[in-house]
């Protein structure tokens, strides 16, 4: 069998506000992150997943600005939305709009300190 083109993947996402994003992951996650460096990176493990928040380079950081309504969101599959919900309201950020109801479950958009959207979901 031969070998794939990627053996692993993980979401980055880039900051001018590090420390900040970092502690917003730490209290929504509710772990530390698995990799840190000072003032550069921050990286979570979560279900399978990597979360890398990154500072870009002062030579790069035009190409990371952040756009209005960017495509990607971050979907976080949580056992109860109304818990999650809570919490992310307990750390400031209250998802702006109500839940929605689809075929394959309940979800609501909230957004990070940055702007990225995150989709709280919970499965039907």
């Amino acid at each position: 069998m031969s070998q794939s083109f990627c053996h692993a993947a993980f979401v980055a996402l880039a900051t001018n506000r590090l420390n900040e994003l970092t502690k917003f992951y730490e209290a929504l996650l509710q772990t530390p992150p698995s990799s840190l460096m000072a003032d550069r990176y921050a990286e979570f493990a979560i279900a399978g997943l990597k979360l890398a928040l990154f500072q870009p380079q002062a030579t790069h950081q035009s190409e990371f600005a952040q756009p209005d309504h960017a495509a990607m969101s971050l979907c976080l599959e949580v056992a109860n939305l109304e818990a999650a919900i809570a919490h992310l309201t307990h750390l400031g950020y209250a998802p702006p709009e109500a839940i929605t109801t689809a075929s394959h479950g309940r979800e609501v958009y909230a957004y990070d300190p940055d702007g990225n959207r995150l989709i709280l979901h919970q499965s039907s």
